[in-house]
């Protein structure tokens, strides 16, 4: 990511679609046109990975496999799987600019069900070559969903002793019972690759690199903890000894208990973190930019007791730091990596990251508290080799942000930007990090759009309310395009 260039986040899920949520299809493939009219080299997305309770990214049932919300049904009706009635007669939801994920629930896999039951799939030379090289992890996680949904969506360690604690004539028993199932699954993301991979090879055809993200920590409620559960802290009963946050700071005073499980670093390290070598050459071929997220905790993090209820009961313990990013380096040849470097940031972590070569991540969103010496003003940056963002998807929108601010509060921002209105901060932030030695900027959709916080996609430590947000058909205008391809001629992106 070493030349100068510009990139837009935009979730895959808040594309404009017929069915409810954004899909690999028409619209996908419209925003990479987008994208170049827009003089952009960077299209970034949040983990698109399945999600569970919440419908978080980052909380997904499969650090592997895809999320079958966005399996393009146009293009399984153009082949002949699915008819246009069955697919437009199920209910959707009703509002474009949200995604109700509930209805998604109910209506997505019956009709996938339906494509699968007239699928042909098993005769196809791509599909079993698709198996051989996912072996590592698809009958895990077919498994896995298989027997989820057979126990009604519970979490699995409120399933049958048995085969929550995969004992083997339980594994053997549920393997026969489900097997039509295990293969729906498997076929399910035999479709997601295919299309993501088609969609992945336009875009890199036409000049655009997919920034991936990748939360540092998975699930309790998934496939990866169920099948290697000696690989994270849990006790003899498979229940979480100490579980992931972060401490208390200016922002919460009871930190944030995020619940995941932690990793078990000592055995990692004697498999020679082959789970994680796996995990990333996985990603390698899904992304060209990958960024981790929380990276911070490969070097220290916050370990909390898991019967704690807020995290302020957490430690620091030690991380493997560069034993696991060298195996990340290995692992990903030929991929960049973003380190998300957001939060405590100590000497060491920096360190690290220095040690890397990987770029960290500015926030304009954070730069305007009136003192000129703020790390993140664009006068202060110490090196070419970072992403300059307006905000992320855990931050307010720019115009949220600002809006509820004081004049006298936004003065040295005025004076700054060289502006003097509320209405012309959007535009001014993002002329501010395309116009910064940042070798990449990347904004979100939202601030693109100049939208308020009725279009913030995420409010950390919230259930129901978020990852909800979607473009309309059309928003994304020429005028907006035209402004940024404008931005990336004058600041040479």
């Amino acid at each position: 990511m070493k030349e100068r260039a510009a990139g837009i986040l935009l979730p895959v899920s808040s594309l404009p679609s017929k069915y409810g949520i954004g899909t690999f299809g028409r619209e996908a493939y419209r925003f990479v046109d987008q994208l170049i009219g827009a003089g952009q080299k960077y299209w970034q997305v949040l983990p698109i990975g399945p999600t569970s309770f919440g419908d978080s990214p980052y909380q997904s049932f499969s650090a592997f496999a895809g999320n079958p919300y966005f399996i393009d049904l146009d293009a399984l009706i153009e082949g002949g799987l699915l008819k246009r009635e069955e697919v437009e007669s199920r209910d959707w939801g009703e509002n474009p600019t949200e995604v109700d994920y509930a209805k998604i629930y109910q209506s997505r896999f019956a009709v996938l069900h339906q494509a699968f039951e007239r699928s042909k799939h098993k005769k196809n030379k791509k599909y079993s070559n698709f198996l051989k090289k996912n072996e590592y992890w698809l009958d895990d996680y077919a498994f896995y969903m298989a027997l989820k949904f057979y126990y009604g969506g519970k979490e699995w360690l409120a399933w049958e002793e048995g085969i929550r604690m995969r004992r083997k004539e339980a594994v053997v028993r549920y393997r026969k019972l489900l097997s039509v199932e295990i293969d729906f699954w498997k076929f399910c993301q035999y479709l997601f690759f295919e299309q993501w991979s088609s969609l992945k090879k336009y875009a890199n055809k036409h000049g655009i690199k997919i920034i991936g993200d990748i939360p540092l920590y998975v699930a309790l409620d998934s496939a990866d903890v169920w099948t290697h559960g000696e690989l994270f802290e849990l006790d003899e009963r498979k229940k979480p000894i100490h579980v992931a946050g972060v401490p208390p700071d200016a922002f919460s005073d009871d930190g944030q208990l995020w619940g995941n499980p932690l990793y078990n670093w000592k055995k990692m390290e004697k498999t020679k973190f082959h789970w994680w070598a796996q995990r990333m050459k996985s990603n390698a071929k899904l992304y060209d930019v990958i960024r981790i997220d929380h990276f911070i905790g490969i070097v220290n993090f916050w370990s909390v007791p898991a019967d704690e209820t807020t995290a302020i009961k957490g430690k620091w313990k030690k991380g493997p730091g560069k034993k696991l990013t060298q195996v990340i380096k290995k692992a990903t040849k030929g991929s960049d990596i973003i380190a998300e470097d957001l939060g405590v940031v100590g000497d060491n972590v920096r360190k690290l990251i220095n040690k890397t070569g990987w770029p960290g991540m500015k926030i304009l969103e954070f730069a305007f508290d009136g003192k000129s010496s703020n790390e993140y003003l664009p006068h202060n940056l110490q090196s070419r080799n970072c992403i300059i963002y307006g905000g992320t998807h855990d931050n307010e929108t720019l115009a949220g942000f600002f809006k509820e601010k004081t004049d006298e509060e936004l003065e040295f921002l005025y004076q700054y930007l060289d502006i003097s209105s509320k209405a012309e901060i959007p535009q001014a932030i993002i002329r501010a990090g395309y116009m910064s030695i940042a070798d990449t900027a990347v904004f979100q959709m939202q601030d693109i759009l100049e939208l308020d916080n009725s279009a913030r996609m995420n409010l950390p430590a919230t259930v129901g309310i978020n990852w909800k947000w979607r473009m309309l058909p059309g928003q994304f205008t020429k005028t907006h395009m035209k402004r940024l391809k404008k931005l990336c001629e004058v600041y040479s992106r």
